[in-house]
């Protein structure tokens, strides 16, 4: 039941800010006047209204929300651009952040490949060295070269195993849209293939050359390509030379509109195999026999009860990392003869530790495990017998381990919040690593710690958070926390390093992750424990972390600043409007934050595993409870806040952030100094592609507003003129 009708008129008028930053800082803002309508939804007997559905439009298809998006963009730019020191801490980002950095190299048909930067460049460029790692670099691909304002992104490059071709994906905007070419590598040219309208795909190609599978959907009605639901996904098979018409279906299923499909072939080129899933964990498995062009792909496990990934195949003997009686993964063997789960082999059983993932590569089973949210690395043979664990160079995370069964080496990086990147060879005869490449970032990692630390949430359960702080660093309260948070889908924050984080030491400040329960740091019931009903449980996780970090001195109310994205925008918006009183700064990035109808855009009905569906009685309770746009209280102080999303964002639609500010700004105690804001970048999306340029204006419009208003004293170099 619903009922609409329009009331209050959208403000066209921004009251002055001041000439003087001190000005604006001490008077509460005027904030544009938003529009409200009559709308009210009833779930379940209860009403809930919807002042602000309008907002859900496409900013590039209603003039009336882009009318909104300026008047906001105006106060909060006028803002930002009264805090003096701005200027200063976007020029030492660009000190920063110029230095060479490298992509691990990889190896296809005996030539290698590798990404770099030289520095400021908005997006690496991919080279060859030809058939040896010093040989003379030469280019492949420059996406510099897409568009002037570097809003044009690689966004995968997937190489023919003859090594003549190479598929390339592009997106625009950020968008989670995808376009793909084909490039020829001996000659540098692209052919005439263009391929639509894909999403959520890689590209997998046939053994011979002759092309290649990938995932696309029908092309969106429209006014729906950004905001539509994402339904039929299709796998199909393009024939390289051929228009995208031409290409041949391989699986589809109309009557679930809702499944998604991810094909890979096998690297001896004799099967495709195909993952189907609805949400963002927890998969079918179907495989197509390629010796038989007429044949229609078979399904080899036929339920959504569990997650598994393909690792590789010695024939029909397909190996999965799976959960199934093994909630921390193990790596199994399925005879494809004879599938059924009472005949898989265990092939290295399940430990303490999660396993994250398995590469077969050198004929070695090389497993990738989390112990305490950091990396650990163990080789076993085809048959599962220990051979060695990798020796990292420290208490970080490690990724990589690419290649081929045939191949001799690898290659890894390794990083820790305190160390950057560096990148090694791997023998994967001797186990020695050599390295390869190390960042030049001008950071000093004697003058930081890393330490973790464990405390104990609202239930009692215990939480490990990683603290990197100044070696120097006095437990007084007064220093500046950044606390960061995600806690969802299964995703596993794990030390690493990030040159704005730097930044923010360097500007005196202290980052603290927490790993927090939804997240997949301690395997399945971790993960289980914060999702649907149990979400709360995340929330209660984030407000301890930072409980614990006032009462042990690190910090205090006043200087303490909270920042997620995403899932972890939700994190934020939560938490704010559950214990504002507790946060100095807040940072909600691209959030999920209307959890009543986060499933009818896009992609969203796919984060059903972890949030529920407003349709189910039990599960729209919990997430009435804690929704932040249906959390805000008329009359709070809420913390100084700054909302971020951006215009072309297909993943989490801006609506979601539109709508909480209009609800922040019109519940918000009028007479605080606490300014709540919203920064809408244009051209940009959820955060894939974004170009060098876009991120150090964004990170100096975020760090100067958290410095401002955690009273922060910065170093010289963050002040100068």
């Amino acid at each position: 039941m619903r009922v609409m009708k329009y009331s209050v008129l959208l403000g066209s008028g921004i009251l002055g800010l001041g000439s003087a930053f001190a000005c604006a800082a001490s008077a509460p803002l005027d904030y544009p006047e938003t529009k409200k309508i009559d709308v009210v939804d009833v779930y379940h007997g209860v009403e809930v209204p919807d002042p602000y559905r309008w907002l859900e439009a496409d900013v590039r298809e209603s003039e009336e929300v882009a009318a909104w998006v300026e008047a906001q963009n105006e106060v909060t730019f006028g803002v930002l651009e009264q805090i003096p020191y701005r200027d200063a801490i976007r020029e030492r980002l660009m000190e920063k952040l110029d230095y060479e950095r490298y992509g691990s190299p990889f190896i296809n048909a005996g030539r290698y490949y590798f990404t770099k930067n030289d520095g400021l460049q908005n997006h690496s460029v991919l080279y060859t060295t030809g058939e040896s790692l010093d040989g003379e670099a030469r280019v492949v691909i420059d996406p510099n070269t897409f568009s002037e304002d570097g809003t044009t992104a690689l966004a995968g490059t997937f190489f023919s195993p003859d090594g003549r071709h190479m598929a390339y994906f592009v997106q625009e905007g950020g968008s989670d849209w995808r376009t793909g070419f084909v490039r020829d590598l001996e000659t540098g040219e692209d052919l005439d293939d263009r391929l639509e309208w894909i999403k959520f795909s890689g590209a997998s190609w046939k053994r011979d050359g002759s092309g290649f599978f990938y995932s696309r959907y029908p092309e969106p009605g429209e006014g729906e390509a950004f905001t539509g639901r994402n339904t039929n996904h299709m796998v199909y098979f393009h024939r390289i030379g051929t228009d995208q018409s031409e290409d041949v279906l391989v699986y589809e299923n109309r009557d679930q509109p809702e499944y998604n499909f991810y094909s890979s072939a096998t690297e001896d080129g004799r099967y495709l195999v195909i993952g189907v899933s609805k949400a963002t964990s927890k998969n079918m498995i179907l495989y197509k026999d390629l010796s038989e062009p007429l044949g229609y792909p078979v399904t080899l496990i036929g339920d959504f009860e569990n997650d598994h990934s393909f690792v590789g195949n010695d024939g029909p003997i397909f190996y999965f990392v799976t959960n199934y009686e093994a909630p921390n993964g193990r790596l199994v063997a399925v005879d494809i003869r004879d599938p059924s789960k009472n005949n898989w082999e265990t092939v290295i059983p399940e430990t303490e530790s999660v396993l994250t993932g398995v590469n077969f590569v050198g004929n070695q089973f090389v497993a990738s495990y989390l112990e305490d949210a950091s990396t650990r690395v163990r080789m076993y043979r085809p048959d599962g017998s220990f051979v060695r664990s990798v020796e990292l160079p420290g208490i970080g995370t490690a990724s990589g381990f690419g290649g081929e069964r045939t191949d001799s080496t690898t290659f890894y990086s390794f990083s820790s919040y305190a160390t950057p990147p560096s990148i090694y060879a791997y023998d994967l005869i001797t186990g020695e690593s050599t390295l390869f490449k190390r960042a030049g970032v001008d950071f000093n990692p004697d003058d930081y710690v890393v330490e973790q630390k464990f405390y104990t949430s609202k239930d009692g359960t215990r939480v490990p958070m990683f603290i990197t702080r100044p070696k120097a660093l006095r437990l007084d309260g007064q220093n500046p926390v950044l606390l960061y948070g995600y806690g969802g889908f299964d995703v596993s924050l794990t030390p690493s390093f990030s040159t704005t984080r730097a930044a923010w030491l360097e500007m005196g400040g202290v980052y603290v992750v927490a790993n927090l329960r939804g997240g997949g740091e301690y395997g399945q019931a971790w993960y289980k424990a914060g999702t649907k009903l149990q979400k709360q449980n995340v929330f209660d996780d984030f407000i301890a972390a930072a409980e614990y970090l006032i009462d042990n001195r690190y910090t205090s109310p006043e200087k303490l600043a909270i920042q997620g994205g995403s899932n972890g925008g939700l994190l934020v918006g939560a938490a704010m409007t559950q214990r504002p009183e507790l946060f100095a700064v807040a940072l909600p990035a691209v959030g999920v934050l209307d959890m009543l109808r986060y499933h009818l855009f896009t992609i969203g009905r796919a984060w059903s595993n972890d949030y529920g569906l407003s349709e189910n009685q039990d599960e729209f309770m919990a997430q009435y409870a804690y929704s932040p746009l249906h959390n805000t209280v008329r009359g709070t102080e809420y913390p100084a806040t700054l909302i971020t999303t951006a215009d072309y964002d297909d993943r989490v639609v801006p609506a979601h952030s539109f709508k909480f500010a209009a609800a922040l700004q019109a519940a918000h105690d009028p007479r605080s100094e606490n300014p709540v804001l919203i920064r809408i970048e244009t051209g940009a999306g959820h955060g894939a592609g974004k170009p060098i340029s876009k991120v150090i204006e964004e990170y100096a419009d975020v760090y100067s507003f958290v410095a401002r208003y955690l009273n922060m004293d910065l170093p010289e170099k963050y002040r100068r003129p």
